[in-house]
């Protein structure tokens, strides 16, 4: 996944080694990594990727899940976010093909925006399988698989009766039950700032996940613009509003880490009245010209800690 992980267990709660734990964690994500890395030329997602073919292709139970949350969380939030954006993200030198870092030609925007598009793939639950409606169809499942990922190192721990953890891939995190000082887990949310780490909010988790997206690190600068890594599918270029971080809260760290990827592309405003619609715990961080702003959804009130 190019990233990190961690895993925080309560010692009493260790039911055998913490090393055997590291090596079932371990298999646990190699084998995410194998079914869903599109830097793996022999990964299953890249199998797919390289069939270019109208046929059905059998798909592993884990790849099809995955799919069909991204699937659901692309209608939900419009297309703002999609996992077959990858041919733009690979085109503005953000992507695994490692393309310099410019501005596309116009034509070359619009030549790839007409072969994308989330709608443009089938799943079949019977006999799992895909059906790419467009041959050449890319799949990248970069704002989603984290989530999954730590998802199924929560599972791994509950079923092994741990239920004081917190586990993180990448910043996307699961916590439940309470730390070594018996207190809920405290996770900092970060200011987003582009040279320094300084925390913006300070939130108390307990069965429930957290995602956070931004695009303040991951840029490139050309002719004075700043242009973001965060790709809106619907128009084949980076994000231009005010909007520049959102965690999100939620069961699931699958949908968390999709939805925050979609509600970054939104823009604030869209994206807060899809949250009060669905009732979502969702933190939004704006720039000004001052420093930044914040806002949130009632439901995330729940969970800030008070300094």
């Amino acid at each position: 996944m190019g990233t990190t992980y961690s895993i925080k267990i309560n010692e009493a709660d260790l039911p055998f080694p913490a090393e055997k734990i590291n090596a079932d964690v371990n298999d646990i994500l190699i084998d995410v990594n194998n079914k869903m890395s599109t830097y793996i030329d022999d990964s299953e997602l890249s199998l797919i990727n390289q069939n270019n073919t109208q046929d059905w292709m059998p798909l592993s139970q884990d790849l099809h899940y995955v799919i069909s949350e991204a699937i659901l969380i692309s209608e939900l939030t419009q297309g703002s976010f999609d996992i077959t954006v990858g041919p733009l993200v690979n085109m503005w030198g953000f992507g695994p093909s490692k393309q310099s870092q410019e501005v596309p030609l116009e034509a070359d925007i619009n030549e790839a925006l007409a072969g994308i598009g989330f709608q443009n793939i089938s799943l079949r639950d019977t006999n799992t399988a895909i059906h790419k409606l467009k041959s050449d169809i890319y799949i990248d499942l970069s704002g989603i698989a984290k989530g999954y990922g730590v998802d199924l190192m929560a599972e791994y721990l509950e079923q092994h009766n741990i239920n004081n953890y917190m586990v993180e891939i990448g910043g996307e995190i699961r916590a439940k039950g309470v730390n070594i000082k018996n207190h809920a887990w405290r996770i900092g949310i970060e200011q987003p700032l582009t040279k320094q780490r300084n925390v913006q909010r300070i939130i108390q988790l307990d069965n429930i996940s957290m995602a956070t997206s931004g695009d303040y690190r991951n840029y490139f600068e050309q002719d004075g613009i700043r242009y973001s890594h965060t790709i809106d599918p619907r128009n084949g270029r980076p994000i231009t509003h005010k909007l520049v971080s959102v965690t999100v809260l939620h069961e699931s760290t699958t949908r968390a880490d999709a939805l925050a990827t979609g509600f970054l592309v939104m823009g604030k405003e869209d994206a807060y009245k899809l949250a009060l619609e669905k009732n979502l715990p969702v933190l939004f961080i704006e720039k000004t010209d001052d420093g930044f702003t914040e806002s949130y959804t009632d439901a995330f009130n729940d969970y800030i800690l008070e300094q």
